[in-house]
């Protein structure tokens, strides 16, 4: 006769099980790194392995943010002291996030209070039109302005339970989103100047360029946070997905706001 033993969880925390998935796209992301560097190096495999690499990293991160949504939204893990954890753990990962921004705007700071002799003891540099910042950036500024409002207007909707209104103002934002991105392309495309263009060229585009980085990754949370809202999966009590992308596009908005008078206002005069 066989004696079955059932374990009952005492404990409100959730163990999580063995995946594959951390593993896998930590080589994705080292195909990506070794891919580029390559393909900077003129090595003719080094964009078959980016491309390898990004295709990779991409299906590990559906399949991994599937794994976490079922466990959240199906098997009930994600319970009240989960839920704190996993907020923590997203107000660190911002936190780690401003710190790159700092570095940038260190060396922006760094270069244009004290310009050096070699670009003219100006700034912005000898040589430089800047582009005005009562132009696109001044609208993509209005945009991601209105894109906070709308995701805070989806917020309080999910709170009160209209699924109507967090529908359309998170499609709402999300086509903000994709116009802001749209315009800072066409900017690129139009400016004056190149990365290549010392060290104002260098702190503007990697300043910007990593801020429009984060505007895609955020277009991306608010699109899967989209389609869950129409599948039901958020409630009144328990919608932490959308809260953790509503903070993220929160912190993208105020450093814009940095980016815009700094970099493209006080920078630029």
């Amino acid at each position: 006769m066989k004696t079955t033993i059932t374990q009952t969880q005492r404990h409100p925390y959730h163990i999580v099980t063995q995946s594959p998935w951390p593993l896998l796209t930590g080589f994705s992301s080292l195909f990506v790194t070794f891919g580029l560097t390559m393909y900077m190096h003129k090595y003719s495999l080094g964009y078959f392995l980016f491309i390898f690499g990004i295709i990779c990293l991409i299906s590990c991160m559906a399949i991994w943010w599937r794994d976490v949504i079922r466990e959240s939204t199906f098997e009930g893990k994600h319970t009240t002291y989960v839920q704190k954890g996993l907020r923590i753990g997203m107000i660190l990962f911002i936190i780690s996030e401003i710190m790159f921004f700092v570095a940038f705007f260190w060396g922006f700071f760094h270069s244009s209070l004290a310009p050096t002799i070699a670009i003219g003891c100006v700034w912005p540099p000898i040589g430089i039109e800047p582009i005005s910042a009562f132009g696109l950036p001044l609208l993509n500024t209005l945009l991601l302005l209105t894109s906070g409002a709308t995701v805070t207007w989806t917020h309080h909707s999910i709170i009160s339970g209209n699924k109507q209104e967090s529908v359309i103002s998170l499609f709402l934002t999300i086509i903000l989103a994709l116009i802001f991105t749209v315009i800072q392309v066409f900017e690129y495309i139009q400016a004056p100047f190149t990365i290549s263009s010392g060290i104002y060229g260098s702190t503007f585009f990697m300043s910007t360029g990593f801020h429009g980085f984060h505007v895609l990754i955020g277009t991306l949370f608010l699109s899967v946070c989209l389609y869950r809202l129409i599948k039901g999966h958020f409630t009144k009590e328990h919608h932490l997905g959308f809260e953790a992308a509503a903070w993220y596009w929160h912190f993208v908005d105020v450093v814009w706001l940095f980016l815009f008078v700094s970099v493209y206002w006080w920078g630029g005069a």
